[in-house]
């Protein structure tokens, strides 16, 4: 990962840098991306696996979503290296708690591995930038995949939760995922080691 000194639209983009991964860009949202944002969560599959996004996903909520962007929160919109938005990844601060990672991948960009592509490279911004102590993260019991890419970046489980799913209008069943800096030190030394190798 990278970050990059690309230009930005507003004052918040002036402050959330740009990752650059391997195939990917991680950058602050901007209210241009509104249509797109909504074409690409409009999907009852995303929806019910992210504890947020409403369903059906209007432009009206991208909007409020790329608006609402707090001080305690910082998005990025994950983009092709051609610009084609594929999700979104974030970390949000918890009141006297761990901060949070959640994240989002339209259907079409399932299984090609840029959720966890993402999620690394938002895990190591946060350890290294903001200065993070640890992270939590948590996955639908019935989302096996979101889970995969959890573990793939080094979280571990600590236990079974109840969430309250917005598009469901209900709770349910997460799996609690938690990643320490000297695990995320751990893995990301033996990463390097790997790709010299």
């Amino acid at each position: 990962m990278t970050l990059l000194g690309l230009p930005t639209e507003s004052f918040r983009e002036g402050s959330i840098p740009v990752l650059e991964t391997e195939r990917l860009f991680l950058r602050a949202p901007r209210l241009g991306d509104a249509k797109h944002v909504a074409a690409l969560a409009n999907d009852k599959r995303i929806a019910e696996n992210t504890r947020r996004l409403p369903h059906p996903y209007t432009r009206s909520d991208a909007e409020d979503f790329i608006s609402s962007l707090d001080a305690g929160e910082i998005g990025f919109l994950i983009t092709r290296h051609d610009e084609t938005i594929v999700g979104a990844c974030g970390i949000a601060a918890q009141d006297d708690a761990v901060p949070e990672i959640g994240y989002w991948l339209g259907v079409n960009h399932w299984g090609q591995g840029y959720a966890t592509e993402a999620v690394r490279a938002v895990i190591d911004y946060a350890f290294t930038e903001l200065g993070h102590e640890s992270l939590q993260a948590g996955a639908r019991v019935t989302n096996p995949a979101s889970r995969r890419i959890l573990e793939k970046c080094g979280f571990q489980w600590t236990g079974v939760g109840l969430c309250r799913i917005r598009a469901l209008a209900s709770s349910a069943p997460i799996d609690r995922f938690r990643l320490d800096r000297g695990l995320w030190t751990s893995l990301r030394s033996w990463r390097d080691v790997k790709r010299v190798a």
